[in-house]
């Protein structure tokens, strides 16, 4: 009776999950669709790999300048229709840059203000959709529910569609973009139909607001005093930086260091996510099996190894053994994170802190852009590599004594941090440390 049970339980994880999902699933595809095709749009207009660079940095700078802010109104507003909104405005700058490119118009200064605008969009729409899981799935789902995530992640976002964004850019260069416009709109649809789901708190409407630095910091000030997550945060701020100086001109390595074209180096990129789509399938079991410290640890070891990897290597089939190793560690890492955090972060702050947490993550990203172009010109496409390499080596045996004590600490910090209801509290209290939990670029 009790494995019956557990097997109806584990059936499905609901409709508004689903439907998150289908919408996730839907602007994965244009999302992916464009990895692809913008690095090569940058491409065909300039040769310079510090302008190429500075593209993914134009991008991700917007969580550096308002990640904090767009985090006050993710938890003031309602991430539903918030999700709407910003998705009908992601389609309409994208749909802007397609007809930019289809008009000859385009230019490194017009593809700069469109991502630019997008990345500013993502800071709230990333943001609202990571708060809503948590809210549409019970607390011990959440190891599924976030891997499926990554399943579609990486089966959609980063190997199926940027192929097809490849090929689409050799068809009609403005193609790819409206794809993704069209995308974005049907994606704002499927959150417009999700209706407001039963177990989250309650919020107060009427309560007085602080002014919007008093709530920034009260977000600060949470993620700051729970030592596993201010950990994590500050270790990711620094594997972004350095993974994303090399991926930042990984369309010059690929042309000039390994000789592909533009459907290569789609195919390139597919390889990433055939080991995050492993990885993800993987990530449950990993996490019941290992204790978060081996887990954490491991991750150090395999994102240097991944830069090793890459400096060295010459052939493709190397550099894609390279890229599925680091695919599947990087979907298993994610899983653990993101699992770690919706159990701790209370709804009420979720928004807040979560902007604190992709400030790190995501910023670490766009410093990472706008160093990798300099860095390739100065000592060639592998210098971003063996760079990450040394920085990398340096940080594993900085971070390795304490990620050591986070499976004790997130134990620990847990049930107490989260303002879980006394049931959640028990259940997540009386779990042994290696059941406690389940990278995006995150």
């Amino acid at each position: 009776m009790r494995r019956e049970g557990r097997r109806v339980g584990r059936a499905g994880l609901g409709r508004p999950f689903n439907t998150l999902w289908a919408a996730t699933a839907v602007s994965n595809v244009g999302d992916g669709i464009v990895k692809a095709a913008a690095p090569l749009l940058v491409a065909s207009v300039t040769d310079s790999p510090a302008l190429i660079g500075w593209a993914v940095f134009v991008q991700q700078s917007p969580w550096l300048l308002f990640s904090l802010v767009s985090g006050v109104y993710v938890d003031r507003l309602d991430r539903r229709r918030l999700i709407v909104v910003i998705n009908l405005l992601r389609g309409a700058v994208i749909g802007g840059l397609a007809l930019a490119v289809w008009g000859d118009a385009v230019s490194v200064p017009v593809i700069y203000v469109a991502g630019f605008l997008l990345g500013t969009c993502e800071t709230l729409g990333d943001n609202a959709s990571a708060a809503l899981i948590p809210a549409t799935v019970r607390s011990e789902d959440l190891p599924r529910a976030n891997a499926r995530m990554q399943v579609v992640l990486y089966v959609v976002n980063h190997f199926s569609a940027p192929p097809l964004g490849a090929a689409l850019f050799v068809v009609a260069a403005a193609l790819p973009f409206g794809v993704n416009a069209v995308t974005f709109a049907l994606a704002a649809l499927l959150i417009s139909t999700l209706r407001e789901t039963g177990g989250t708190p309650a919020r107060e409407p009427a309560r007085e607001r602080q002014r919007v630095r008093g709530e920034i910091a009260e977000g600060v000030r949470w993620l700051w005093d729970q030592p596993t997550i201010r950990m994590i945060s500050v270790t990711l701020a620094l594997m972004n930086i350095t993974l994303v100086a090399g991926f930042s001109v990984l369309v010059l390595y690929a042309r000039d260091r390994l000789g592909l074209g533009e459907i290569g180096y789609g195919l390139l990129l597919s390889a990433t996510a055939a080991g995050g789509l492993l990885g993800a399938l993987c990530a449950v079991r990993l996490s019941e099996r290992f204790r978060t410290s081996t887990l954490l640890r491991a991750a150090l070891v395999l994102e240097s190894l991944t830069h090793l990897g890459l400096a060295l290597a010459h052939a493709a089939w190397l550099v894609t053994s390279v890229l599925v190793m680091f695919g599947a560690h990087n979907a298993v890492f994610g899983v653990v994170v993101r699992t770690l955090r919706q159990r701790m972060v209370p709804d009420a702050l979720r928004g807040r802190v979560e902007s604190v947490f992709m400030m790190f993550s995501m910023g670490g990203s766009a410093l990472g852009a706008l160093i990798g172009g300099p860095i390739a010109f100065a000592l060639g496409v592998t210098g971003p590599f063996w760079i990450a390499f040394a920085v990398m080596t340096a940080l594993t045996l900085v971070a390795w004594r304490p990620f050591g004590r986070a499976t004790a600490e997130a134990a620990r910090g847990g049930p107490t941090a989260s303002g879980n209801t006394g049931r959640e509290a028990s259940r997540d209290g009386d779990e042994p440390p290696a059941n406690e939990l389940s990278r995006d670029l995150g």
